[in-house]
């Protein structure tokens, strides 16, 4: 755990930035701090390609303080038009490392902490993925649950894209990184409030406001529902779901702060690709 003075900064986060839009990739140009302290946590899905990737943080890391990222599901993707073809746990560590060469802090790094205003809270990128325990209603097995999100034509293309290897199957790799993490979270201070950070919600109610309650399978694992209670969570940042809002639940703040895709963005009121202040906390 690395501790890093915040002045007077402020712990922004944002995710789902989706820089193959043109669009997008327009607000990442345009994304600047609001002071020379502030931080930006990438809740991941900034794009399918590792040199898109690295474009982005790189973009982002020489504007903010300090950037920290953690995957989401399309950096996992080993797509066609990508010519890094790595799978699985061999592109995630790629992704890791070329994190380390840009300053960028990943999952697989120490803990830092903030000291800005509304600090000192530890901040900590997860990188869970999910196990198909959000079934659809009526459904008892991921079977059952797949059978009936293909018959609804709701499947997340990571059954297609995103490879577990060398785990026999994602939700194997999702256990395994629930098992590291959740003995990571419990060493730390007592006494030191978090801020979760992770691509997919750490409890499933977030995904009850779904148009399609059936593509909640790939949207967590009921394995962290009480993580928000037992780590001491001042925040958890989420994305995944691109429906950015604010969600209290027990207590404890659920932050959705996806950018999405534009024909999503376009429809709402508030302009684009503004980060979410974190901390210090909106009155």
């Amino acid at each position: 755990m690395t501790s890093t003075a915040g002045g007077a900064g402020r712990l922004l986060a944002i995710s789902d930035l989706h820089i193959a839009y043109e669009e997008n990739r327009a607000l990442v140009e345009e994304l600047r701090p609001g002071t020379d302290d502030d931080w930006l946590l990438v809740a991941g899905d900034v794009a399918e390609s590792v040199s898109s990737i690295e474009w982005a943080l790189k973009t982002l890391a020489g504007r903010f303080r300090k950037v920290v990222w953690v995957p989401g599901n399309h950096e996992l993707w080993t797509h066609p038009s990508d010519p890094v073809t790595l799978r699985g746990v061999a592109r995630y560590e790629h992704l890791v490392e070329m994190c380390r060469r840009l300053d960028v802090l990943t999952p697989e790094d120490p803990y830092p902490v903030w000291e800005g205003p509304g600090g000192p809270v530890a901040i900590a990128p997860l990188f869970l993925l999910y196990d198909y325990s959000f079934l659809p209603e009526g459904c008892a097995t991921k079977e059952e649950g797949l059978a009936y999100a293909h018959e609804t034509g709701i499947v997340c293309t990571d059954e297609y894209l995103l490879h577990p290897d060398p785990y026999p199957t994602r939700e194997d790799w999702c256990r395994a990184r629930v098992a590291e993490t959740e003995a990571r979270l419990a060493a730390l201070p007592e006494d030191l409030p978090t801020v979760l950070v992770n691509h997919w919600p750490l409890d499933r109610h977030p995904t009850e406001v779904l148009w399609y309650p059936e593509f909640a399978m790939w949207c967590g694992t009921r394995l962290t529902a009480d993580w928000h209670r037992r780590f001491r969570v001042e925040a958890m940042v989420y994305g995944h779901l691109h429906i950015p809002r604010t969600t209290v639940h027990e207590g404890v703040r659920f932050e959705e702060v996806s950018v999405g895709y534009p024909r999503e963005w376009r429809k709402r009121p508030h302009p684009p690709g503004r980060p979410r202040r974190v901390l210090p906390r909106e009155a």
